[in-house]
């Protein structure tokens, strides 16, 4: 699926939305959907959503954003589309963005969330990371860290990694990143918070990799440098294409502030 917004408004209004709750414990009820198109399943998700005002979170803007800076550092990854859209929850019409995917499983293939492989798969004592370099995965694994430390991603558990399976053909991969809504700051819902966001901050995370500092967890890559490409200042303009209107002027400027510093961090390791 190509990254792209669509602001045409759309009638997704015969999507049946189920509600999941998010895993990293935040508040809020956050709803997916599928469809067929073209013979391929399409994934749908919405932002944090409230029965009473309707979708109140960003979520599904901070998949785009994170999507074109993955796209810039060459990091393998899920695409997404942000779509302009009418839905109906409970029988009422919101007007909303919403985010849509394509399966990326290849045909035959499995799928198992890494926690659940590695319990049935790792030697007595070891580590998830070291697990994760046994079954030759130390480069994407190591670039997942970089990028989780950059956006700030509170929810990388261990089944927002996944591994793809396909017996006939005995191979074995783990899935494109995927999953970064509760990332940059997602739980600000104006502008004053986002003001008051202290960039930089380290908040507690929910890894399955490391602990639950984004930051220390930068200490696993012993200084080694794991992105094809570099972030540059020029980048912003392709990062945040077509997002005027959707979220405010001040957020872009905090969200791109957030991501160079901290980018120079993982640079100045």
């Amino acid at each position: 699926m190509e990254t792209r917004i669509i602001k045409d408004k759309q009638d997704l209004t015969y999507l049946k939305w189920s509600h999941a709750r998010s895993s990293s414990g935040t508040a809020g009820t956050f709803l997916k959907s599928e469809s067929l198109l073209g013979g391929k399943k399409i994934y749908y998700k919405l932002s944090n959503f409230d029965p009473v005002n309707g979708v109140v979170g960003h979520e599904c803007i901070n998949e785009i954003i994170v999507d074109r800076l993955l796209t810039i550092l060459g990091v393998e990854h899920l695409n997404y589309q942000l779509i302009h859209a009418d839905i109906e929850v409970e029988e009422r019409v919101h007007e909303t963005w919403l985010c849509a995917s394509e399966n990326f499983k290849a045909k035959g293939e499995s799928k198992i969330a890494l926690d659940d492989f590695y319990r049935t798969n790792a030697e007595k004592g070891e580590s998830h990371y070291d697990f994760c370099v046994r079954c030759g995965w130390k480069e994407y694994i190591d670039r997942m860290i970089a990028v989780d430390y950059i956006i700030l991603n509170r929810d990388r558990h261990g089944a927002n990694i996944e591994v793809l399976r396909n017996p006939r053909k005995h191979s074995l991969r783990i899935a494109p990143l995927f999953d970064h809504g509760l990332s940059l700051m997602y739980s600000c819902a104006s502008d004053e918070e986002v003001n008051k966001f202290d960039v930089m901050t380290d908040k507690r995370c929910q890894n399955f990799i490391g602990g639950y500092s984004c930051f220390d967890n930068l200490t696993l890559l012993s200084g080694k440098k794991v992105f094809a490409n570099e972030l540059k200042m020029d980048d912003k303009d392709y990062i945040f294409d077509g997002l005027d209107g959707i979220i405010s002027e001040t957020l872009i400027e905090k969200i791109w502030e957030m991501l160079y510093e901290r980018y120079k961090v993982y640079e100045s390791l």
